[in-house]
């Protein structure tokens, strides 16, 4: 099943207040923290957790309208929407969990950094347009979860 990915957005965002002092994440932050889940979820149940496109922008994977919905913040912490997240599937929560465990340590320059080394990126050319296609994400990340 996909979800809208403001609402996938936003329970990144309010799970992160959750987490560790209640830091708010960033955009950039936000978008590499949906680049993960995507492909993620696309290796695991072989489906998208959102229908939107992840394009390959300078500074790493964006989801061009949840950038554009959260650009007001600039570069600082972003307010959830919400104080109830989006319910995923059992199994898809689980793996939503496990991806912001994983991934929720490193900053927003060290998650550019480690998506400006890996292929679906590489391959992809840069800037506003360039998909980063969901086939190169679920092939890139099922060899991650091997």
């Amino acid at each position: 099943m996909t979800y809208p990915v403001l609402d996938i957005a936003n329970k990144l965002l309010l799970k992160a207040t959750e987490y560790d002092g209640g830091e708010l994440m960033s955009n950039m932050k936000l978008q590499k923290m949906l680049y993960y889940q995507q492909g993620y979820h696309l290796a695991a149940f072989g489906t998208p957790l959102f229908s939107e496109e992840v394009e390959a922008w300078m500074y790493g994977p964006v989801v061009p309208c949840v950038y554009e919905h959260f650009k007001k913040f600039g570069a600082g912490g972003i307010i959830p929407e919400t104080q109830t997240p989006t319910l995923l599937a059992e199994e898809e929560e689980a793996l939503f969990y496990d991806v912001f465990n994983a991934y929720i340590n490193f900053s927003a320059l060290g998650l550019m950094e480690k998506t400006h080394n890996e292929s679906p990126w590489l391959s992809t050319p840069r800037g506003v347009g360039n998909v980063i296609s969901k086939d190169k994400m679920r092939r890139y990340f099922e060899k991650q979860l091997a």
